[in-house]
């Protein structure tokens, strides 16, 4: 047993590369996906129904959110009732605001009355999630994003913050935290520390599941054996 088969926080892999979504899901410790416009921007998608229909017809046990990119409420709300439908397992992604920092709480309480899994996402103030956590209510199951590596790109220590979302979400059981944009593998331990019921992880943060639980001194071995390697390749000499 390892560590990460003690954790009760939920990773979620975070991404829009395909072929590498597929090699995820057939790790036992990925409990869902997640992925947003700029990620599937820097992947080269232009086909976006495509895709994730794509990935939906390989990938249906586990959620899969799918963001909405429209800047008007109006055209959010008709691309999230066509996003819903895609799978049962789809969860829609809407910002907590638009970029006129117009909040989208009406239109979250409206899609979670009409039983729109959601994720509302780009959080970073206990504010917004009291907001979006009273305009979710209990109707639905739902995801409240905050992104806690952003916060501490700050300079603020985002721990106290998070267990506190927490805290305000408890009252309503169908709604879960995320802990988004993790810098780091340990802050999957961070968040789990804390309570938190998910941690989004990109693709390259997630290569580094191997090393959990690595012995420390075969880790520095390896690392020493690198840069004796490297400086070969290099054929440096003095």
């Amino acid at each position: 047993m390892t560590a990460l088969d003690g954790l009760k926080v939920k990773i979620f892999a975070d991404g829009a590369d395909l072929d590498g979504i597929l090699e995820l899901h057939k790790n036992k410790y990925i409990a869902g996906f997640t992925t947003n416009p700029t990620l599937m921007n820097k992947s080269g998608i232009k086909d976006y129904e495509g895709f994730a229909r794509q990935i939906l017809e390989n990938i249906s046990d586990r959620p899969f959110s799918f963001e909405v990119f429209s800047d008007e409420f109006d055209e959010m709300e008709r691309q999230a009732l066509k996003i819903a439908k895609w799978g049962k397992n789809v969860y829609v992604k809407i910002p907590v605001t638009n970029t006129r920092r117009e909040s989208s709480s009406k239109l979250i309480r409206k899609l979670a009355a009409k039983g729109v899994q959601l994720n509302v996402t780009a959080l970073m103030t206990l504010d917004q999630v009291s907001e979006m956590s009273r305009a979710l209510d209990n109707h639905v199951p739902s995801y409240i994003s905050v992104f806690a590596g952003r916060i501490a790109d700050t300079g603020r220590d985002p721990m106290p913050l998070m267990k506190r979302a927490v805290e305000i979400m408890a009252p309503n059981e169908k709604q879960e935290l995320i802990w988004a944009s993790p810098r780091e593998l340990l802050n999957i331990f961070h968040a789990n520390e804390i309570g938190c019921h998910v941690i989004t992880v990109t693709h390259d943060i997630l290569k580094k599941l191997s090393l959990v639980d690595k012995n420390l001194d075969e880790y520095s071995l390896d690392t020493v054996k690198m840069f004796r390697d490297d400086a070969v390749k290099a054929g440096f000499n003095l």
